[in-house]
């Protein structure tokens, strides 16, 4: 038996790296000065300046507050229907209506993109 390959398993690394190239770009306009530069990590950097105006006029004693949620079936629709640029915009929002119900501010969003099959333009709409 042949060696096992990524797109064996149905992963195509060239659509991935050509979805992947668009999104900093993409991300980037949404920074505040308080996210932290990390290219090519895996993770996300947000600045805690306990003396900035944010907390220190807002927070006595400030809490982080974190959450996930996700769109459904909005997503099925989206796929039907091949309009996808309403989606990222419906999971920021579920994401910030839990956090504000909490009494939270948002300060963050980390993402998580699970799909059967990357198809770059989609992706980029969502």
């Amino acid at each position: 038996m042949g060696k096992a390959t990524y797109k064996d398993a149905g992963v195509d690394l060239e659509v991935y790296q050509e979805s992947m190239r668009r999104l900093p770009r993409l991300m980037h306009r949404t920074f505040s000065p308080r996210v932290l530069k990390l290219d090519g990590g895996f993770a996300g950097l947000f600045q805690l300046d306990f003396a900035s105006r944010l907390f220190a006029r807002n927070y006595q004693e400030p809490v982080l507050v974190a959450g996930t949620d996700g769109v459904g079936t909005k997503l099925k629709v989206a796929n039907l229907t091949a309009r996808h640029n309403t989606v990222g915009i419906d999971l920021v929002a579920m994401c910030v209506n839990d956090l504000v119900c909490q009494g939270a501010e948002p300060l963050f969003f980390l993402d998580y993109f699970a799909t059967g099959k990357l198809e770059t333009e989609a992706a980029a709409r969502i």
